[in-house]
């Protein structure tokens, strides 16, 4: 075998090689042939769990709690191998498409890459570096999420400061849906990487899952020592240079030509300078953002074109977050004096961005920026939003989901785009005195979302403020506040009666003996989507109350209640003829004998009924 690898290489190198000397070549052919190797050192592997999760940008329990969390994949195994909808498990905040088809929804940038599938992440740091031979992910329930692993040079319990921080995907794939939703173990072949790593990143697609993932630990396994694999530098070859001769240069057609002198002379651009400005402009549009700076690289008609600011009016940089740095926004800046969208989201962590880079693109691209999504930037402080303030008088989205670290204070400065839209703070440290004022000036908010912001003391008054100055509000997200009352949420129905979508899931103070959600069916006639997760109150008087008043129910999820029977959703399933989710889960009355008589009679409906095993 050893000989005919020698005769191929031997064949290919005597030929033309773009990116080797001829000096080069023959040294690496003699190392061949004389057998040279490196010598293999021996190493012990290691295997560790999980030290830390260290970020993540979702995940469904709560901030206060163990339950659902993503903390719950630090350490040993809690339930593997057992099957099942466990609380001791890791669960991303949603799965489906269920998300994507609401009002709130925002509509995709152009220009992301084909290949670019994740939709939520988590890094975790192990106790000691290694070089990975394997990655093991635990699933528990509906695996095959998992989209992307990579690991990081940074070490995160190091007291120095990152410098030159690598990220090396390990392993990547496509959105899969695994035709059962019992455990597993998930270990990929991975791609051996030069640095040893302590850090991991996990990335998640749950587009293709009939429910939520459910994740119980991670195993990362490597070596102390650097396997030495490779035999000698190889440079690289092209397939295309493998001509019969050295000599041999063909023409590159178009571009030059012959003439009667044996010379070849510059024609110009070819076909290109035939072509309209804007048939260009068009064609270049459907490029990713890598080959259209690749491409400006080519010529000067093309390098126009390439940095016609016309190309980014929208720009989404999160599928490159792990190369972003002041350098590459810097770079760009000069090409998005007309930029519209921009979606910063993952990127800048660990000093890849800085506060001077970000504040002068801001100040020479924000003018005409009227959507700017920036979920897990945890280079953000109050000084980034007081720039984004100043530099975007006409922005009408701001996303800060899951921008935990982003001082409380920080957030005053919202008020002052009082031209927003839609405002997401999923997962921050906004407290009452920032949002009532963001409130009582931005009222034109359309799509609002609070999840998860434990730091906001009384929701009810929160609620009052919103049915007197938001009374075009489409969408409300409150999902996990823990004071919302009865009285807070009938002003609510009052005062917004334009409402589609409100999520009250894992709101514990709201009691369906005071009439508050029959006051809401009565009071919302277009209601589309209504989650009322683990409200153990919810009953069928409810129910018959959605099904008499909301005939535009789209999603509706009751988790948990114990008392709802099966009349009332027979009753509600006829009468929402539009109705497509329906999610029953720990519902007592509600068996799987149920569930399967009800997707029989309405199998347009997605019926939801998780199990423990």
């Amino acid at each position: 075998m050893l000989t005919l690898l020698s005769m191929f290489y031997y064949i290919c190198l005597r030929r033309r090689s773009r990116s080797g000397t001829r000096g080069e070549a023959l040294t690496s052919r003699r190392a061949v042939e004389s057998g040279q190797r490196a010598v293999l050192p021996v190493s012990v592997e290691v295997e560790q769990y999980a030290k830390e999760v260290l970020d993540f940008s979702s995940h469904y329990g709560s901030e206060n709690s163990m339950s659902y969390t993503m903390w719950n994949l630090a350490g040993v195994p809690n339930v593997y191998p057992s099957s099942g909808d466990f609380t001791q498990t890791a669960v991303f905040r949603a799965y489906g498409t269920w998300w994507e088809q609401c009002a709130s929804a925002p509509p995709p940038f152009r220009r992301t890459p084909k290949g670019f599938h994740s939709q939520d992440y988590i890094e975790l740091g192990f106790e000691e570096p290694v070089y990975p031979t394997a990655v093991e992910v635990l699933e528990t329930y509906y695996p095959g999420a998992i989209v992307q692993i990579l690991a990081c040079s940074h070490n995160p319990f190091s007291q120095t400061p990152p410098t030159d921080v690598r990220w090396e995907v390990l392993w990547s794939g496509e959105p899969t849906k695994v035709l059962t939703p019992q455990a597993r173990q998930f270990s990929p072949n991975i791609k051996h990487i030069s640095f040893p790593t302590n850090l991991l990143r996990l990335e998640v697609n749950s587009s293709l899952l009939d429910y939520y993932t459910e994740l119980d630990a991670v195993i990362l396994r490597g070596v102390k020592e650097r396997p030495m694999l490779a035999l000698y530098k190889m440079p690289v070859i092209d397939i295309n240079d493998l001509s019969d001769s050295e000599e041999d240069l063909s023409e590159v057609g178009g571009l030059f030509r012959s003439g009667g002198d044996g010379k070849h002379h510059r024609t110009g651009n070819g076909y290109f300078d035939k072509l309209p400005y804007e048939l260009i402009q068009l064609i270049l549009s459907h490029l990713t953002l890598p080959d259209l700076c690749r491409l400006a690289q080519s010529c000067k008609l093309l390098h126009q074109h390439c940095c016609d600011p016309l190309q980014y009016t929208q720009l989404s940089l999160q599928p490159y977050w792990a190369r972003l740095s002041d350098a590459s926004l810097g770079h760009l800046q000069g090409r998005c004096t007309l930029l519209q969208r921009l979606n910063l989201s993952w990127t800048g962590n660990r000093g890849a961005l800085t506060l001077s880079s970000f504040s002068s693109f801001m100040k020479v691209c924000g003018l005409s920026l009227v959507c700017l999504e920036l979920s897990c930037c945890h280079f953000l402080n109050e000084a980034c939003l007081e720039v984004i303030s100043q530099s975007c008088p006409g922005l009408q989205e701001l996303n800060l989901s899951s921008c935990d670290r982003l001082h409380p204070q920080a957030f005053t400065h919202i008020s002052k785009l009082n031209r927003l839209r839609r405002l997401v703070l999923y997962r921050t440290k906004i407290e009452q005195t920032a949002i009532l004022s963001i409130l009582t000036f931005c009222i034109e908010l359309r799509h609002l979302n609070l999840g998860s912001c434990v730091r906001i003391e009384d929701y009810d008054t929160v609620a009052s403020m919103l049915a007197a100055r938001c009374r075009s509000l489409v969408s409300l997200d409150l999902w996990r506040c823990r004071n919302l009352t009865d009285r807070g949420l009938n002003e609510l129905v009052s005062g917004c009666r334009m409402l589609e979508e409100l999520d009250l899931g894992w709101c514990p103070t709201l009691q369906s003996n005071t009439g508050c959600f029959q006051h809401l069916a009565r009071g919302l006639p277009r209601l589309r989507k209504f989650f009322l997760t683990a409200n153990r109150t919810v009953c069928d008087s409810d129910i018959e109350e959605l099904a008499a008043n909301c005939p535009s129910l789209q999603h509706l999820d009751i988790l948990g209640t114990r008392l709802v029977s099966a009349a009332s959703l027979k009753k509600l399933l006829q009468a929402c003829p539009k109705l497509l989710l329906l999610d029953v889960s720990f519902c007592s009355q509600i068996d799987m004998r149920v569930v399967v008589e009800l997707s029989g009679l309405y199998p347009n409906v997605s019926i939801k009924k998780s199990f423990t095993h």
